[in-house]
């Protein structure tokens, strides 16, 4: 029996100009790239210029990746763009960038599930399609974390940088097998009693600020890896496939370590695991199709492979999505 899959057209990324790598950061707070690296993997991070802003960023990757699939803005009919730093408390980003790329038609919102957010905004522009609702989708990352550090905590200001990724997907007729190309499945999953382990202390609704992240590193890394495997188990269990058959594994990057543990546990060889945590920091929304892109570009991931992508943000929020090229 056929099925409609949202298959991937192609995919596009920004970084603003401005990098800061670990020895500037050593400059301003009590830290070293030996510490930074040692505990994180991370060496620079890009930071959004003056007057840069998340939508400045969603487009320009919007409109790489519109090049990438070789197809018009004018096609699109939905824009799911994933942040947790908007450009303002109200309308959604996502209207700034359908404006940006010439877009008057269709809908476009926002998606709020912090690091977690590219997967979240994937699957529900997946179920989107898979209705008949839309036939093409704009899936949009994009953040600028950046302006909401506090540049005097150590322990988070080294983490974060700013970025943006996205992906084109099509409404398909596939012939119903594991073999299809396009989104095979998405597991979601929230659990809010662990809110006050990574939060940003602001908001308009409570202190009328924007306020500044705040995380119980220790605590988050106790619980990333458990979470992370188990809808990662779940994608397995849904289409009958196993570690084995992954292609490319294109974990949220935040940190090496939570991401070389996760592979571990998983059995995931580590030659499958694409890794650009070094060069962007945690870029939360944006960190998914920054390294998809990336391993798109330098010819890594081909149409036919197999490609896992898993998150894990704040709230807590975690989730996976399996996808064939």
């Amino acid at each position: 029996m056929t099925a409609i899959r949202s298959v991937v057209l192609g995919c596009g990324s920004y970084l603003p100009q401005k990098v800061l790598t670990n020895a500037e950061l050593a400059a301003k707070v009590d830290t070293s790239d030996e510490w930074i690296v040692q505990r994180t993997g991370i060496r620079q991070r890009h930071i959004a210029a003056e007057g840069e802003f998340t939508s400045h960023l969603a487009i320009h990757a919007a409109k790489a990746a519109l090049a990438h699939a070789g197809i018009d803005a004018q096609s699109i009919d939905l824009i799911v763009l994933a942040t947790s730093t908007p450009d303002n408390t109200f309308p959604a980003t996502a209207v700034a960038v359908q404006s940006g790329l010439g877009i008057n038609h269709g809908a476009a919102f926002d998606l709020q599930a912090v690091c977690s957010g590219f997967v979240f905004a994937l699957a529900t522009a997946d179920n989107f399609l898979r209705t008949g609702a839309f036939k093409r989708a704009l899936v949009i990352g994009a953040e600028t974390f950046s302006r909401i550090l506090d540049w005097t905590d150590r322990g988070t200001c080294v983490l974060f940088g700013d970025g943006a990724g996205a992906v084109v997907l099509e409404a398909q007729e596939q012939p119903g097998k594991p073999s299809d190309r396009g989104i095979l499945t998405t597991h979601l999953r929230s659990d809010g009693r662990h809110k006050s382990k990574l939060y940003v202390d602001g908001g308009p609704s409570s202190t009328q600020t924007v306020g500044y992240l705040r995380m119980e590193g220790r605590e988050v890394f106790k619980h990333a890896v458990g979470m992370i495997t188990d809808v990662i188990v779940d994608a397995f269990n849904a289409t009958g496939t196993s570690a084995d058959d992954i292609d490319w594994f294109v974990p949220h990057q935040a940190n090496k370590r939570i991401i070389d543990a996760s592979a571990h546990k998983l059995h995931i060889a580590p030659q499958k695991v694409v890794l650009t945590v070094d060069l962007h920091g945690n870029t939360s929304a944006a960190s998914i199709p920054l390294a998809l892109s990336a391993a798109v570009a330098d010819g890594r991931v081909k149409r036919g492979d197999l490609v896992l992508l898993e998150a894990m943000g704040g709230g807590f929020t975690w989730g996976s999505a399996l996808l064939r090229w």
